[in-house]
């Protein structure tokens, strides 16, 4: 087999392919044995008649489509990777030139390849610092938000709902005196002041005590996911069954105990500010990598092509499905919903969907000029990484995460790469970049009054 490539645009080039003709001819009989159970010939039981006879019957390329395509898949990856190639997109067959038994396949392809990335500066790029302290109130904040996923509830007597009660109550919605669809429930469970109703209707329930029954009336939202609802009054019968308060634990060390591993409330909160200070040393370097990478990425010139930008969409659009699945929604009720398309929502995604292809170009350019790979070393880190935070040893990681790990080396390279950006990137104070910044200004400001004064210099003397 011979296979040329042509570049005949940016990113499409056109394969030609020989075949040798003895090649080809395995390719028909293999053909000719997979489908000669289709063919009835006089004389010959189904599947029993010679391949020439059947050539003959119903035409000499009887056999040609399936032979070509049993080959094209092995000649075309075998051309892919003789000249280098790498594919964004499925191969498109432009013409078969020459096609027959006992005669070399001679055909054209045409395929999208990965653009070539012209880099700009990546190195010694200016990044703001960043930085998020950790305060004693946020620790206490957390506690209490641990607190609360620990309450209990408990029934209470003799007093009217208040907020932050819970309330089990019966409901039912109307509109112009018409039942709402969907809009009554029995020993319905809400908690006062969640805002998770009706504007309006959670307020009402203040007041009211176990066995009350009211008539409350609300005004659905205009952007009511309900068209025929939106803007609508409503009147809605309740009836409250029971009100329940809730009841804190106390923050002591048997709390600590009790939602830790540690013995005392001491110990706990000093591991929530040791792990509030991990969340913001994160978000503090994601947020001067995302500075970092933009300026990357638009010093970088590369011409996308539009199947990656689509593919990239695709990827998009299905993890947004799958968040719609879990939490109630399919996609199709959410366009109903919402009243867009879908194609609405793709070109939503369109701007975002070209960042991302052009950025991971753009890495893994980088990646390749500066010689940054994935090593062994760096996989049993990453193992090294989910043995502690399964608190497991790093055998038992290797025996249930290896596979995963890796499936990641991509994910792995492109933050080796960001870390080698940030390693060589500087790093100002926000003090600092405005002191510099208020120089560049001044800087500009003299040479224009330079300018200014040379050219008033030039005028007299053409005077």
């Amino acid at each position: 087999m011979k296979a040329t490539a042509e570049k005949i645009e940016n990113n499409k080039v056109k394969l030609k392919f020989q075949v040798d003709a003895q090649e080809f001819e395995k390719a028909l009989d293999k053909s000719y044995v997979k489908n000669k159970g289709k063919f009835i010939i006089p004389g010959f039981r189904k599947g029993k008649a010679p391949r020439k006879l059947i050539e003959r019957y119903y035409g000499e390329g009887v056999f040609y489509e399936d032979a070509f395509n049993e080959i094209f898949s092995d000649v075309y990856w075998r051309a892919v990777e003789e000249n280098g190639l790498e594919p964004v997109d499925y191969p498109t067959v432009e013409e078969i030139e020459q096609i027959g038994s006992g005669k070399d396949l001679v055909f054209t392809a045409s395929v999208i390849v990965k653009p070539e990335v012209e880099l700009g500066q990546y190195k010694g790029i200016e990044v703001e610092k960043v930085e998020y302290n950790v305060t004693d109130k946020d620790v206490e904040d957390t506690l209490k938000r641990v607190q609360e996923r620990y309450a209990r509830w408990v029934a209470v007597e003799g007093r009217p709902i208040k907020e932050g009660d819970m309330v089990t109550l019966d409901y039912q919605g109307f509109v112009d005196g018409q039942p709402i669809e969907d809009g009554s429930a029995q020993n319905y469970t809400l908690e006062i002041g969640s805002r998770s109703f009706i504007p309006g209707f959670e307020e009402q329930l203040i007041g009211l005590s176990a066995g009350d029954e009211k008539e409350i009336k609300v005004t659905f939202p205009e952007d009511y996911g309900v068209e025929s609802l939106k803007g609508k009054e409503a009147v809605f019968k309740v009836k409250i069954h029971d009100i329940k308060e809730k009841e804190l634990p106390a923050l002591d060390d048997e709390f600590a105990k009790e939602v830790s591993d540690f013995e005392t409330i001491e110990e706990y909160r000093a591991h929530l500010k040791e792990d509030l200070e991990r969340i913001a040393r994160n978000r503090a370097r994601e947020q001067m990598e995302d500075q970092l990478l933009s300026q990357v990425v638009e010093a970088a010139k590369v011409d996308i092509p539009d199947v990656m930008v689509e593919r990239e969409i695709d990827i998009m659009l299905g993890n947004f499905e799958i968040g719609l699945y879990y939490r109630g929604l399919t996609l199709k009720r959410y366009l109903e919903l919402t009243g867009i398309s879908k194609e609405d929502l793709r070109a939503q995604y369109r701007q975002e969907a070209y960042t991302r292809v052009k950025t991971g170009l753009v890495l893994e350019k980088i990646a390749r000029v500066e010689g940054i790979e994935v090593t062994q070393e760096d996989l049993d880190k990453e193992l090294e990484e989910l043995a502690n935070q399964f608190n497991i040893t790093v055998d038992e990681a290797k025996e249930r995460f290896a596979e995963s790990v890796e499936r990641r080396k991509d994910e792995i390279l492109v933050k080796k790469t960001i870390d080698f950006l940030m390693d060589n990137a500087v790093i100002v104070d926000k003090a600092q970049k405005t002191q510099q910044d208020d120089q560049q200004g001044d800087v500009k400001a003299e040479n224009g009054n330079e300018s200014t004064s040379q050219q008033a210099v030039k005028d007299t003397t053409a005077e």
